[in-house]
């Protein structure tokens, strides 16, 4: 191996050594990282304030994913400066810029710099050795609490090893208001599914937290539409609540999303879309806003399909399906899909069939082609009635091999039809299945 070589494997192992964003295997594909940029953009500035220097990490490291390094220097360098103003202290060093300069290590390491990238492990050991954890086993608990939060924009099984480095993070520093918070909004999310409710030590949880963080009202929503699904009439609290919500800046992390879940479910969808009308009329131009309106339409309309909708509710939808495709351009293939299904509903299968036809054609990436093939095959067999077709779409998402909601759907429905045993084509989806075993 030349000196060459050798230098350079020494600097990968270094960089592979450190805590940062690019040793944490966030692997997602690029339809994951444009729907987390625009996650993250949502989000804003002044309500996720405590949040705003992990925000601009994570930016960074989205943006290099996608081959922009520009834009990754810029938020890297955002969010060093946000880190250092959040914690307001006397020193502008702590522990929280050893993830920020582990980001810059590798950001320049990929743009062949290797003389700053050198410069910036130095960096991060100067830190690790004026701030050292509790013990060699441990992290500083700033670097659980980053990773943490950082695992929250990604599947419920992260969010759970989110909640537990939550945990750590508050042994070792159990004064940090918003990680409490955290925390119990990463094991709700690492618990929530449908109509389940959450066991009563995770509620306890949430109700000690939202005594303890008042002013964050998502955990307030999340906290009464638990209650809800435990039978409580949570109309009055809700109602209060959403006045609260409207006049609070517009960002993801307001409450106005479980809020408007917690109208869908347990107080109207009516209200509910009353309620997310009277937001956008005070914001006109929130693109958040109007995402969540197309939210609210879309249940409205798909939840009550025996009573027909007024033709002002379907054009409302419509409307807002198309500004919400064009504010999102490339994190919003549930949306055209919702978009089809509503110009189904609308006895308009033209338009339907043209954007379903132009999405198989435009060549996704394996975790978009599955949700898209899942949702067509539905698609197919309720609209078109081509259980053939249906069958198809059904078999092309299950064999793709992405953990999802989507392939698990489609294997239970293909399991159906071959149980039943009525189709020609149980003998192909039987072999199908017991090839997807192996």
């Amino acid at each position: 191996m030349s000196q060459v070589a050798r230098l350079e494997a020494r600097l990968e192992a270094r960089l592979e050594a450190l805590q940062c964003h690019f040793t944490w295997d966030l692997n997602c594909s690029r339809l994951k990282l444009f729907s987390l940029r625009d996650q993250l953009e949502d989000i804003g500035t002044e309500e996720g304030y405590s949040w705003l220097g992990h925000i601009y990490n994570l930016q960074g490291y989205i943006h290099l994913q996608l081959g922009l390094s520009g834009d990754a220097c810029g938020f890297f360098s955002r969010a060093a400066e946000a880190l250092r103003q959040i914690r307001n202290t006397v020193s502008d060093e702590g522990a929280w810029l050893v993830v920020n300069h582990g980001n810059l290590a590798w950001l320049h390491y990929h743009k062949g710099e290797h003389a700053e990238s050198l410069a910036y492990l130095s960096k991060v050991n100067t830190l690790m050795r004026t701030y050292p954890p509790p013990s060699q086993e441990e992290l500083h608990p700033e670097i659980y609490a980053e990773k943490a939060w950082t695992l929250m924009k990604f599947d419920r099984r992260e969010k759970q090893q989110a909640a537990d480095l939550f945990q750590r993070a508050l042994r070792i520093q159990p004064d940090m208001v918003e990680w409490h918070t955290s925390h119990v909004l990463a094991l709700v999310s690492a618990f929530r599914n449908g109509d389940k409710e959450l066991g009563a030590d995770i509620l306890e949880k949430v109700k000690i937290a939202k005594e303890h963080d008042p002013d964050n009202l998502y955990l307030a929503a999340l906290y009464f539409e638990a209650c809800a699904k435990k039978g409580k009439k949570v109309e009055v609290e809700a109602r209060e609540l959403a006045r609260r919500v409207l006049r609070k800046p517009v960002s993801s992390y307001s409450g106005i999303k479980p809020l408007l879940r917690l109208f869908r479910r347990f107080v109207s969808m009516d209200e509910a879309i009353d309620l997310v009308e009277e937001a956008l009329e005070r914001h006109p131009g929130e693109r958040y806003l109007k995402r969540c309106a197309a939210t609210c339409y879309e249940m409205r309309i798909f939840s009550d399909k025996d009573n027909p909708l007024e033709r002002s509710m379907m054009d409302r939808a419509t409307v807002l399906c198309k500004e919400v495709i064009s504010l999102y351009p490339q994190s919003s293939l549930q949306r055209r899909i919702a978009l089809a299904n509503i110009y189904a509903e609308s006895n308009n299968q033209e338009e339907a069939d043209q954007i379903f036809h132009e999405l198989i054609e435009s060549g996704l990436d394996p975790e978009g082609a599955q949700m898209l093939y899942n949702c067509y095959a539905k698609y197919v067999h309720l609209i078109q009635k081509e259980s053939y077709k249906s069958i198809e779409y059904h078999m092309r998402a299950a064999e793709i091999q992405l953990p999802s909601h989507y392939r698990e759907n489609s294997i239970r429905t293909l399991q159906r039809i071959r149980d039943r045993n009525r189709n020609r084509m149980c003998g192909d989806i039987r072999e199908f299945l017991a090839n997807l075993e192996e």
